[in-house]
């Protein structure tokens, strides 16, 4: 079997076992729908609905006095209603960060199964005794998870975009969402924030025994995209298209130092020894 034909069977057996895996599955398809579709269509609703008559709303519609002078300000400007002025604000900008933990939470999930669900399951050491190399595995344990992930989240984007757009429609009257701030975001900052959970997953997984331990342990990239989260929420950080675009290139020297770790620091040997720990 050719080098290629090896890692895409390893890649196609670790898609199948996301859908028999009801610990993998789950938080893929729940995390997306409050994300991606109840929480977006929700807020955008409400604001337009209410408009403002709800105190929440009121605070919300004062960050619109602390946008900085740029391209969502003159988006803002042509709309004379502030109700429409906020439910732009929220669907463009605050919820941007939000979907960033989409494709984290899914590649973590899938990453974290990679090796630790392999010892899991007693398939670890037939991989290992297989005439693949090490290089070529764990480029498969991370095909494996980042294709799944990347596609959940274009696909949610979608939703997304159906949703907020469908609730606006009587109040709008037009197509209002992505703005394009959405483009580096979907095409630069979610492959890479999903590169980069998936080699500290991947990394994890293949030293701890378990799914959930790898799980865990994993989950601690969520905790700048929640400082991302309340920068954005609070108005101290709106995520233009140059600040995505920094994140992005913030994102490029991560994953080459982490794939730079993997590389020298994972090898057959250690997999052995970390299976029979």
């Amino acid at each position: 079997m050719s080098r290629q034909r090896a890692v895409w069977a390893i890649v196609r057996k670790d898609v199948r076992a996301i859908g028999a895996n009801l610990q993998v599955l789950l938080p893929m398809l729940v995390v997306p729908v409050m994300l991606g579709v109840l929480l977006p269509g929700g807020l955008v609703w409400a604001i337009l609905r209410f408009g403002g008559s709800s105190g929440e709303l009121q605070e919300l519609l004062q960050l619109l006095e602390r946008v900085p002078a740029g391209s969502l300000s003159g988006a803002l400007s042509r709309l004379d209603d502030p109700s429409a002025q906020a439910a732009f604000l929220v669907a463009n900008y605050l919820l941007a960060p939000f979907f960033l933990l989409i494709p984290l939470m899914a590649a973590s999930t899938i990453s974290a199964d990679s090796f630790a669900g392999e010892k899991e399951r007693g398939t670890l050491e037939s991989l290992l005794f297989s005439p693949v190399s090490v290089g070529d595995l764990f480029l498969a344990k991370v095909l494996a998870s980042f294709l799944p992930a990347t596609a959940l989240a274009w696909g949610t984007f979608l939703l997304t975009a159906l949703t907020i757009n469908g609730v606006a429609w009587p109040w709008m009257g037009r197509v209002f969402f992505p703005t394009p701030n959405w483009l580096p975001l979907m095409l630069l900052v979610i492959p890479l924030l999903a590169l980069a959970t998936i080699f500290l997953n991947v990394f994890v997984s293949a030293r701890v025994a378990t799914f959930q331990a790898a799980y865990q342990l994993g989950g601690v990239v969520v905790l700048p995209v929640l400082v991302l989260v309340a920068g954005n929420v609070t108005g101290l950080l709106f995520f233009s298209t140059a600040v995505i675009s920094a994140i992005g290139a913030g994102l490029v020297m991560v994953d080459l130092v982490m794939l730079l770790l993997l590389r020298r620091y994972l090898d057959r040997a250690q997999l052995f020894e970390s299976q029979v720990g």
